[in-house]
């Protein structure tokens, strides 16, 4: 009788444990090269919302640093600033910055690169996403509006583009987002924005911009989010969705229909999709601002979710991640990793 209860007390106690504890994954060789960026002497990094590269392996950087500007117009608040895009050449040396006081600059989420080496930013709390040109010196196109103001005392009820829209977290069928965390493309050029903080659902726009269709809201459901952190596209057109507070990565076709979800990678909050004859998935088991000393490895998948293996864990020190929030992984193996707890980006090379 002590036997069986010893071994059914093992048992629950291994059902307590998370899966991806039940389920190690192998353990990946890496380096970091310590301060890869060569800044400006009265420039400092804040938080790295975002990291990517572009076909010249220029790296740029959308960081939460600058001077927020807010005026007072009656009962109304008007804010710009408080993030900058800077831009390194390959080797890490500071080239520039781009957008300077830009009225969509306020809080920095992701900065992409799409195949044409258009520079992609994503501004939460603008809850707007602008297209710069490969010079970083014209607008192209842009999603999403900030509001004209901030009510003092803000307007009760969800936020702009989410009351009375119907499911909690559908947002309206338009481009009005509401705190948006990232873009994806397709082959096709057809736009994927994340909406994924105030709103958890996934935006659809032809390459021209114009709204297609949208699909999600709040939920633990197959095609519902908790938040939507990160979005990637793959070379058929599947869209793959870092579904943080419900511990998973859900994966749709290219019309937003569910396909499958892979587990047992903690809390998914950033993502990178590798091209080429064999892509991988990377994604961060981003730890929580709550509580930086716990997770934060990253994870490297076959697209049908098998787990490659894993590297790093929390910590300050290099080779260790603080709430990363941007992977570029343009080469597979020689990675740009943002992070926000650590007010830093780190190269990683796996060996």
């Amino acid at each position: 009788m002590k036997r069986l209860l010893t071994v059914l007390l093992s048992a629950a106690a291994l059902a307590a444990f998370p899966a991806a504890a039940q389920n190690a994954a192998p353990e990946l060789n890496y380096d970091s090269a310590a301060n890869p960026l060569v800044m400006p002497d009265d420039i400092y990094l804040g938080e790295v919302g975002g990291v990517a590269t572009n076909s010249q392996g220029e790296l740029f950087v959308y960081t939460r640093t600058g001077h927020p500007t807010v005026s007072l117009g009656g009962s109304r608040a008007f804010a710009h600033g408080g993030s900058r895009l800077f831009r390194f050449d390959r080797n890490g040396r500071y080239e520039g910055e781009i957008g300077k006081d830009s009225y969509g600059f306020m809080f920095a989420n992701q900065v992409r690169i799409d195949p044409q080496n258009n520079i992609w930013v994503v501004d939460q709390m603008s809850s707007m996403v602008m297209e710069f040109d490969p010079t970083g010196r014209n607008v192209l196109l842009l999603l999403g509006r900030k509001a004209e103001a901030i009510p003092i005392p803000a307007r009760a009820g969800a936020a702009e583009g989410g009351a009375n829209a119907g499911p909690p977290g559908a947002g309206r069928p338009q481009d009005v987002f509401d705190r948006p965390t990232d873009v994806a493309w397709d082959s096709a050029g057809n736009i994927f924005v994340a909406d994924g903080l105030g709103n958890a659902r996934v935006a659809k726009f032809d390459r021209d911009g114009k709204f297609i269709k949208s699909w999600g809201q709040k939920g633990a459901g197959p095609g519902q989010f908790a938040t939507v952190r990160s979005i990637a596209v793959d070379a058929q057109g599947n869209v793959y969705v870092a579904d943080g507070g419900n511990h998973r990565v859900q994966v749709f076709d290219n019309n937003g229909t569910y396909k499958t979800e892979f587990r047992n990678l903690g809390n998914p909050q950033a993502l990178c999709l590798t091209t080429g004859a064999t892509p991988t998935l990377y994604v961060s088991d981003s730890n929580p601002p709550n509580n930086i000393d716990i997770a934060g490895e990253i994870y490297k998948l076959r697209l049908d979710g098998t787990i490659i293996g894993k590297f790093g864990h929390a910590g300050k020190m290099p080779k260790e991640f603080g709430t990363v929030n941007a992977i570029d992984c343009r080469n597979e193996n020689n990675l740009w990793v943002g992070e926000v707890g650590n007010l830093r980006v780190q190269r990683i090379t796996l060996r």
